[in-house]
Formats: C-alpha cells, structure tokens, sequence
C-alpha cells in the first residue's frame, strides 16, 4: 500500500511539474519540488481523502506546515 502512495505522488510530480516545466539546472528543479510538494500537501486536494488535503487528513483541519 505504500509503494501505491509513492508511486501516486511521484505520477503527479512529473505529470503536474516536471514534464510542464523542463527545468533546465538542479536549483530550478530543486526549488519548483519544493513549490509542488508544497502545493501537493497543503493545498491540492484529493479524492481518497473526502476531497480534504493531505496535511488536512494527517495532520487536523486547519494545520498546514510548511516545507524547509
């Protein structure tokens, strides 16, 4: 079930970021991760999860952390 999740997440990056960008060095593409998972967490919500975020659903309604 895990690698389900992972797997999940890693589809989004690339279908939602990654292919749409084409970051052209590490820093961009290090700091557009760090915007979308951002994004993926705290404001994209899901489906699985009652159309709630995945900081919503792990964490309480109302708690969003923010990435380093």
């Amino acid at each position: 079930m895990e690698n389900i999740m992972v797997e999940r997440l890693w589809r989004s990056l690339k279908n939602e970021d990654i292919y749409l960008k084409d970051y052209e060095t590490v820093q961009e593409l290090v700091a557009g991760l760090r915007t979308n998972v951002e994004f993926y967490n705290n404001e994209r919500p899901h489906q699985n999860f009652g159309s709630k975020t995945t900081a919503e659903t792990y964490c309480g309604e109302g708690t969003i952390k923010k990435a380093a």
